[in-house]
């Protein structure tokens, strides 16, 4: 193996590769270990019509012009990954994919990263995979008889690969709402089991609502002020790639709409009373945000086009009358389930004490910075800002963490 590194980076991904080419420009001594291939979680777990929701102008890492072909266009996976792995050659990045960290230890004041190519010793760690690799899905998915084939998001690929029969979505976020129109527009016939999340809409005033969400600071609001009275993160609004997506209008293409899922009961699938306030919450929040537009619209001077109405705002919503509290899974056709109910982190290789919650298994951080010094955390979601956890946020986060590590290792 190598002598002691000043910093291994785990993780290959957008978060990573920020992290990497910071330290670079900084002559830091360090490697990036993939686990596969570079952008391995674009790679293996997303559907085949999947675009980034952020703009290609919003989603650069450090150190790349901004004149990009299409700049508010959306790229798929595809794509995406291909830019990564031109990054790496572009800007000669030490990444060594194929080298899952297996376990991080310490010894004294160095780090110990295990894996199958020998141990890697470093003063820093960063650790670049992210909090959203492992998909969490409801208790009740144990109450679902073996002839109903469950998958999560990040296992859906297409309408063709599932069973002939209905499909039941579960949870109406980003995923949620995105796969459940791509069954839709696949003529699939589809049931949502909705939840309380926020929405946003595609376009707004003559511009794309990254940027103005970018521009009006709507993503630099801190964590602090983002988590909920439970303690929990909420989840990302429902946005589609390249156009709008509600409520209303996936029931406007078909897609039956039901409240929260409870479980199974004597062979019916139960569903809460909750279907309005749902739609009520996720309109209300896109309108919060125009709002915030508005304002720095005015602030700022700006001479944008007025408000004009999205047609997937306006749209009648189609709903049963009265509302599904429950259907019987046998007469239904229902024949899979996607679970679009989330996702956390998998940071059982850490060894490193005081380093883990023991409650809930992620970090203890504070905006990416561990409690134990030298050890980093890049790409958690919400770990500072809004933005964090997101592509745009990569260039503003690795340079934070770099310099703290900087100050670090001078002092």
């Amino acid at each position: 193996m190598a002598g002691i590194l000043d910093v291994v980076v785990v993780g290959a991904g957008s978060a990573g590769l920020g992290i990497s080419y910071l330290l670079k420009q900084q002559g830091r001594d360090h490697q990036v270990l993939e686990r596969g291939c570079i952008g391995e979680t674009w790679r293996t777990q997303r559907w085949d019509s999947f675009r980034l929701n952020s703009p290609n102008i919003r989603s650069l890492l450090p150190g790349d012009s901004h004149d990009v072909p299409d700049p508010w266009g959306a790229s798929t996976q595809h794509q995406f990954v291909a830019y990564l792995e031109k990054y790496v050659e572009r800007h000669q990045l030490p990444v060594i994919t194929g080298t899952p960290a297996e376990e991080l230890s310490r010894d004294d004041e160095l780090f110990l990263v295990t894996t199958p190519r020998g141990v890697f010793q470093a003063r820093n760690v960063v650790v670049a995979s992210g909090s959203l690799n492992c998909p969490k899905r409801s208790p009740e998915s144990a109450e679902l008889p073996a002839t109903v084939r469950q998958l999560d998001s990040s296992a859906y690929r297409n309408a063709a690969e599932l069973e002939q029969g209905a499909v039941l979505v579960v949870g109406s976020g980003q995923s949620g709402g995105q796969i459940a129109e791509d069954l839709a527009l696949a003529g699939r016939s589809v049931f949502l089991a909705t939840s309380r999340v926020g929405r946003l809409v595609r376009y707004y005033r003559g511009g794309d609502i990254f940027n103005w969400m970018t521009l009006s600071g709507y993503f630099d609001v801190p964590r602090r002020e983002i988590i909920l009275p439970s303690g929990k993160l909420p989840p990302r609004g429902l946005l589609g790639a390249t156009h709008t997506i509600s409520l209303q209008s996936l029931s406007a293409q078909g897609v039956v709409l039901l409240g929260r899922f409870l479980g199974m009961t004597n062979g019916s699938l139960v569903f809460g009373d909750n279907l309005d306030e749902h739609m009520r919450f996720a309109d209300e929040s896109s309108a919060n945000v125009k709002r915030l537009i508005d304002a720095y619209i005015g602030r700022a001077g700006l001479n944008a086009p007025p408000a004009e109405d999205d047609p997937a705002e306006v749209i009648a919503p189609r709903l049963a009358d009265p509302p599904i509290r429950s259907i019987e899974l046998a007469t239904s056709g229902i024949a899979s389930v996607i679970w679009c109910t989330g996702f956390r982190g998998d940071f059982r290789w850490i060894k490193v004490p005081d380093t883990i919650d023991d409650d809930d298994g992620q970090p203890i951080h504070e905006e990416g910075i561990g409690f134990v010094p030298g050890l980093y955390f890049s790409g958690l979601d919400f770990a500072s800002t809004r933005k964090s956890g997101v592509i745009p946020g990569v260039a503003e986060e690795a340079a934070r963490l770099v310099n703290h590590l900087a100050k670090r290792s001078a002092s």
